[in-house]
Formats: C-alpha cells, structure tokens, sequence
C-alpha cells in the first residue's frame, strides 16, 4: 500500500487509484482491435443465382415423378398409393433410365420428418440423382 507524504500529514493509506496499468491494457487492446477489425470485415464477392417464383422452371429432363406423403404415412406415386415395399423397386426402375427423371417430393405441414428422410434416403440408395422438395410460395 502506498503512503502519501504530501497533502495528507496524517500517513494514512492513500486512496487514489494506479491507472497507468489499466492505460496500458487499455492501449494493447486498442491496437489488437485496429489491427484485426479490417481482417474482419473483409468480404468475399460471391454471386448467387437468381429465380422468379412466378415463372415454371425450364424442364429439360421430362415430366418429373412425384412422391407425396401424408401425415399417416400413406405414400402416394404420381397421385397413385403405393405401398413403401414397392417404393423402393418403383424408384430403382427408374434410376436405370437415361436421362434420369426428377423427384420430387411433397409432404403435409405436419408429416414428421423421420418419414421423409426414410424416402429420400430410400432413393438415394437406389441412385436417384436429383431429389427435390415441392413447397409453396408466399403470398
């Protein structure tokens, strides 16, 4: 503890504060950040693609198949059910088809999404390539 010898006759403890520490930390931290806040904000240009919701999107692969699914499980082929045993065959045939057609899958709100995954993971297996999820637009 520091002892005043100055203004206080009484000796006492003297209450004044040592900043010149907290200046210091104060001055390194300053230059940390002058240095690193350029590194920072440094952005990479990437350019999107751009899409209109409005227009249909150009099919260049034929007419895509279509697997719907409900809330209950049932599962739907073209708007047709299918059972799921069958499912797996079905999408096999058509893997082995050239060109390879889109799926696309829609599902309820409130389909869980362990079954949707089983059907994407189902055709992946097979070799579909190009599985898509139908959703609708905002309003």
């Amino acid at each position: 503890m520091a002892f005043s010898g100055g203004d206080n006759q009484s000796g006492g403890p003297m209450a004044d504060i040592n900043v010149t520490p907290l200046v210091d930390v104060m001055l390194v931290l300053l230059i940390i950040f002058m240095i690193t806040a350029p590194l920072m904000s440094h952005k990479i240009q990437v350019r999107l693609p751009e899409t209109r919701l409005d227009t249909p999107p150009v099919d260049t692969q034929g007419t895509p198949i279509t697997i719907a699914i409900k809330e209950n499980g049932e599962i739907y082929w073209n708007d047709q059910p299918v059972q799921r045993s069958l499912l797996e065959s079905q999408l096999a045939v058509e893997a082995q088809k050239k060109p390879q057609p889109r799926v696309d899958i829609r599902a309820d709100r409130t389909t869980r999404y362990r079954l949707v995954s089983e059907v994407v993971k189902t055709a992946k297996d097979v070799g579909i390539a190009k599985v898509g999820f139908v959703i609708t637009p905002e309003r």
